[in-house]
């Protein structure tokens, strides 16, 4: 499929073109939204809405080739938007469980890191090094040059870093280690 003529067509109303767009981009797009917002139902609404917008306004885009970014920006412009709307909702579901997994105990600290870090910085960090999003792809969805990006990423691992080391000397009190009793 050539992406760009198959965005020309969407844009002159092709609703099949638009609609084979957002299948191939789909799994990127669920992807992008998971690494924002814990809910698969927060997932699937802000998609829904990030496709009713891009609908909307395909015309607006200028340069065809770009539809994957645009389409993303406006995703995460969507999962901004439900996750300041939802922020002090407390679900049932995401109360602690117990876990069988090892390797979950690692999952855990490095959620709790992120959690740590500003939004910004956590959502990028988790674009880059767990969805594997690339530097020029994260440049074009932030509207930015790529050498911010890198900057922006040394800055977050920093303050990650940071943040991992403060927790450690604090969990190392007295030369024992204190269990985190939350």
């Amino acid at each position: 499929m050539d992406a760009v003529s198959e965005v020309k067509k969407a844009q002159r109303g092709d609703k099949k073109a638009f609609e084979g767009l957002i299948f191939s981009h789909r799994t990127v797009m669920y992807r992008m939204a998971k690494t924002m917002l814990q809910r698969d139902e927060d997932c699937a609404d802000a998609i829904q809405d990030a496709i009713l917008k891009a609908y909307q306004n395909i015309r607006s885009l200028k340069e065809p080739r770009y539809f994957k970014s645009w389409l993303l920006r406006i995703l995460i412009n969507e999962c901004k938007q439900l996750y300041r709307q939802r922020e002090n909702i407390i679900a049932l579901e995401l109360r602690d469980e117990p876990v069988s997994n090892d390797d979950a105990f690692a999952r855990i600290e490095v959620d709790q890191l992120l959690e740590s870090l500003p939004e910004d910085q956590s959502a990028l960090l988790k674009l880059f090094h767990i969805e594997d999003i690339s530097v020029q792809d994260l440049a074009a969805i932030f509207e930015v040059p790529e050498s911010t990006i890198k900057t922006r990423l040394r800055r977050a691992r920093e303050k990650a870093k940071e943040i991992w080391l403060a927790e450690e000397e604090r969990q190392w009190s007295n030369g024992k280690k204190q269990l985190n009793k939350r």
